[in-house]
């Protein structure tokens, strides 16, 4: 009987520290970051609400600066945030190399993994610069791409465009894309304004196209269209998630946990979540919950 007792005894305390083995997840705390605008945000609260899902603690650090969060990553205070590769690659690493979205990924992977940041899969999410028009403007005039922009201007139709002063003036900006579409905005068709107002200028047809961001959300609620850059002048901004390396040591699940989620993300999804927080006024919370059940992540 005794015999028999220890024995049921023992086959518990295996049973129960077997259990913990194959949930190391639920001791493990980790930092989740974000930037200060919309999209970032919502990344922050999707993450969160996906790694609680998965039986691990989270602490979300949202509403940084930019160059606060990267910093604070590196400085440990952060374990993971969704960066875009051209920011590390121009912004952080300083390379202003004109490289294709493969090789901003890999130069990136490779300068980050120095400083002990590991970047995991890439979405299909580019939140780049992009020119926009209206539909049925498009539509009407027959421009789909930036090459089709050149087409129309340098035949003589006047074509006004809205953009924010940066821009307009960068040596990264309007100039060199001109030069290497081979088109002339004049000085009259190019409408200098805050980057927000450019949005609402083109949708109350005040100019012809503006400057926006690929994922913002009032580009599908406007119902705009975005003109392809048929010769890559933009730099790729892949929406990537980025995890210090120590961590994803500590805790390997980590990895296909946020890659799975970075595979249901492009840009036409990103801009339609953003439009749900910006446009319709749902809650962050509202919107990471739905999006991560109607995707089957949680």
């Amino acid at each position: 009987m005794k015999n028999s007792f220890v024995m049921r005894a023992f086959a518990l305390v295996c049973a129960l520290l077997a259990s913990l083995w194959a949930i190391p997840a639920l001791a493990a705390t980790v930092v989740v970051g974000g930037k200060n605008f919309t999209e970032q945000q919502l990344m922050a609260e999707m993450t969160s609400q996906l790694l609680e899902a998965k039986g691990f603690t989270v602490t979300k650090k949202d509403g940084l600066g930019s160059a606060v969060l990267r910093q604070a990553q590196e400085n440990g205070q952060v374990d993971v945030y969704w960066e875009y590769t051209g920011t590390s690659l121009i912004t952080y690493n300083k390379i202003n190399d004109r490289l294709s979205p493969e090789e901003t990924y890999k130069k990136v992977k490779e300068l980050d993994a120095a400083k002990g940041l590991v970047w995991l899969n890439p979405s299909r999410a580019n939140n780049t610069y992009s020119f926009a028009m209206n539909q049925d403007e498009a539509k009407k005039l027959g421009i789909s791409t930036i090459s089709d922009l050149a087409k129309a201007i340098n035949a003589g139709k006047t074509i006004t465009f809205a953009c924010n002063s940066e821009f307009y003036a960068r040596p990264d900006g309007l100039r060199p894309l001109e030069k290497m579409y081979g088109f002339d905005f004049t000085q009259d068709e190019v409408k200098r304004m805050d980057s927000g107002l450019t949005y609402q200028a083109l949708k109350d047809r005040q100019v012809d196209i503006a400057l926006v961001f690929a994922t913002d959300g009032r580009v599908p609620a406007f119902n705009f269209v975005i003109l392809r850059d048929d010769k890559g002048y933009f730099p790729a901004y892949a929406l990537t998630p980025v995890i210090r390396k120590t961590v994803l040591d500590a805790n390997p699940s980590l990895g296909p946990i946020l890659n799975s989620l970075s595979a249901k993300l492009d840009a036409p999804t990103m801009a339609r979540l953003n439009a749900s927080v910006d446009v319709s006024k749902k809650s962050f919370s509202d919107v990471a919950h739905d999006f991560l059940k109607q995707a089957g992540l949680i």
